[in-house]
């Protein structure tokens, strides 16, 4: 037996272990809000598409998720695989993490995948100890001034350890001479860590720290681990550049994809079902610290589709509180509308006297800003007193500026009695005719549908008793009763929806049936057929089901030389009619059975 071989059955032998133990909808309800939806299904907002009707389903009993909007489905590792962009290998090791079972020694089946693992390895690893390194220098005599800027800002020493603030001294090379001892040179410019200069001759120049003299704030991903940084600048000008620089992209990280603090922040904001989203991290520590442990950031940069959709696994609610200068409102707007697009209830909050939410905390304390948030308002309200603020409606110019201000976002409510009530309510607040205003929505705004529709075709009940069947254990009673009238009576099925899929399941060479189908459309078709399941299946099940292709079949053949018959009599060949009358009386005596 080859080494490959041997990796290869080890981990395929692990991972069916993991997969016996583990419970898929504990798992995925980490990163998805998961409603019951049957005896064993569970549905929710598909992770991997937008969409504002439930069409994710998870089926407890048999393992497997699929999403009959966008076709994803598989099995537990195949979950975690897409939604945390590891490979086989490390989605094995992470749902094993989750299930406390001890990891084998080898686990990767090829040099690519152990490469790739190892360089995150690597990676997650030079994070971490990034980070213990730049809390080293906050505590050193060097770290004196960002010590100082942390206690401005009103954070005790506990809080700044609960959040692994730390410190990027004044050096071009310290950290590097720090990390070389455990990577080489280009895994460390991968890190993101560094900066470094292309030379004349198209080749990468030295490296030297992206960070310097600047507080650090460690950005984790939805499990908890460090993958990138923040950091701000401690002084002002050109010399200092921009006040805020994120590490640049990584396998690990992509800005947009992001949210600060969810990590922490995602089972609060899922006991109270909804979240509250500010701007930066100081603002976001702050709330955090003063009791708003359901709040996240956009980390410094746009809000995105894909932020979104990171967000909707945990609540459809949010609060948005951005900063109230020109940028901030700006930004709130953008983040208002595609929160908005994606199905979101939102509610905007403007604090008094133009304060971000950190300086607004410290100025009047925790219950305060925990008060205003109370008060928060629906976003429709926010956005006319916003277009009135930008455009006061004392001209009719004004007031088409003001409603061309306000049309976008109310074409982008999903729901057709909201979208109704935000104009007339923006009609009214601007001095409009409500009429204008919703032939204008009328010219432009199309209807927007409230349920998902699919043109995946229907299955009978007895081909989805089948799909059962055979979608079980090849050992199990039903799987071999399946097999054996579909063996035994292949034309029963020939004609079927479901006719090929049945094939593959018989004679499929691993034991997930999921698996053992390469096209998105069978997949859903036995997606279909497995989430309908409501009782466990037997042998007589099985039975019935072959009793009721069978009939269908003679029934289909009954029809078809009824027609046969009809047209050799017209044509006036005897011959014909005789045969085909015989095999219709044999088909008659199968229907009298």
């Amino acid at each position: 037996m080859s080494t490959l071989y041997f990796w290869i059955y080890s981990l395929s032998d692990f991972a069916q272990l993991v997969k016996q133990q583990a419970d898929i909808v504990k798992i995925i309800g980490e990163f998805v809000r998961l409603r019951k939806a049957g005896a064993q299904n569970y549905t929710g907002l598909c992770p991997f598409h937008k969409e504002k009707t439930p069409s994710f389903n998870v089926h407890a009993t048999r393992q497997f998720f699929h999403c009959f909007g966008c076709g994803a489905g598989g099995d537990v590792f195949t979950f975690v695989q897409k939604i945390e962009n590891l490979s086989f290998p490390e989605a094995v090791r992470y749902v094993a993490q989750k299930c406390g079972i001890p990891l084998p020694k080898r686990e990767f089946s090829s040099e690519e995948e152990a490469a790739e693992g190892r360089l995150r390895a690597k990676l997650f690893e030079l994070h971490e100890l990034a980070c213990a390194w730049f809390e080293e220098q906050l505590r050193s005599p060097e770290g004196a001034l960002a010590r100082e800027y942390l206690a401005g800002r009103g954070l005790k020493p506990e809080e700044i350890s609960a959040f692994r603030i730390g410190y990027a001294p004044d050096s071009f090379h310290a950290l590097r001479e720090r990390l070389q001892q455990v990577a080489d040179i280009d895994t460390l410019r991968i890190s993101g860590l560094f900066s470094f200069k292309e030379q004349e001759d198209g080749t990468p120049g030295p490296l030297y720290a992206r960070f310097r003299k600047r507080v650090t704030f460690p950005i984790a991903n939805e499990s908890g681990r460090i993958i990138a940084f923040t950091a701000r600048a401690l002084e002002a000008g050109e010399k200092a550049g921009p006040k805020y620089i994120n590490s640049s992209e990584t396998p690990l990280y992509s800005k947009g994809n992001v949210l600060f603090n969810l990590d922490k922040a995602k089972q609060p904001i899922r006991e109270l079902n909804f979240a509250v989203l500010v701007e930066g991290q100081m603002d976001c520590i702050s709330a955090y610290l003063a009791g708003v442990r359901n709040v996240i950031a956009t980390s410094g940069t746009a809000f995105t589709e894909a932020q979104a959709r990171l967000l909707s696994r945990h609540t459809k609610q949010v609060i948005v509180n951005f900063d109230p200068d020109t940028a901030g409102a700006n930004a709130a707007e953008k983040s208002i509308a595609l929160l908005t697009e994606e199905g979101f209830n939102v509610r905007v909050v403007t604090l008094e006297g133009g304060l971000d939410p950190d300086r607004y905390i410290r100025q009047h304390g925790a219950q305060a800003y925990i008060t205003a948030l109370r008060a928060a308002k629906r976003h429709q309200d926010h956005l006319i007193e916003r277009a009135r603020q930008l455009h006061p409606p004392n001209t009719a110019n004004a007031k088409i500026e003001a409603l061309n201000f306000l049309l976008p976002h109310i074409r982008r409510v999903p729901n057709r009695i909201a979208r109704d009530e935000f104009a007339a309510d923006a009609a009214q607040k601007l001095g409009i005719d409500s009429a204008l205003v919703r032939e204008e929505l009328k010219q432009a705004a199309a209807k927007r549908r409230d349920s998902l529709s699919n043109n995946m075709p229907q299955l009978s009940e007895a081909e989805k008793m089948m799909l059962r069947a055979l979608a079980s254990a090849p050992a199990d009673e039903v799987f071999q009763a399946a097999a054996a009238g579909l063996d035994a009576n292949p034309a029963h099925f020939v004609g079927l929806t479901a006719s090929y899929i049945l094939t593959q399941l018989r004679h499929r060479q691993m034991p997930d049936a999921i698996h053992a189908l390469e096209d998105t459309r069978d997949r859903g078709l036995l997606a279909q057929a497995l989430m309908d399941e409501l009782t466990p299946l037997d042998s007589e099940h099985v039975a019935a089901a072959l009793e009721t292709l069978r009939r269908r079949y003679f029934e289909r053949r009954q029809r078809e030389l009824r027609a046969a018959i009809a047209e050799a009599e017209r044509r006036g060949d005897t011959t014909a009619v005789l045969q085909l009358t015989t095999e219709k009386i044999s088909v008659d005596r199968a229907l009298r059975e």
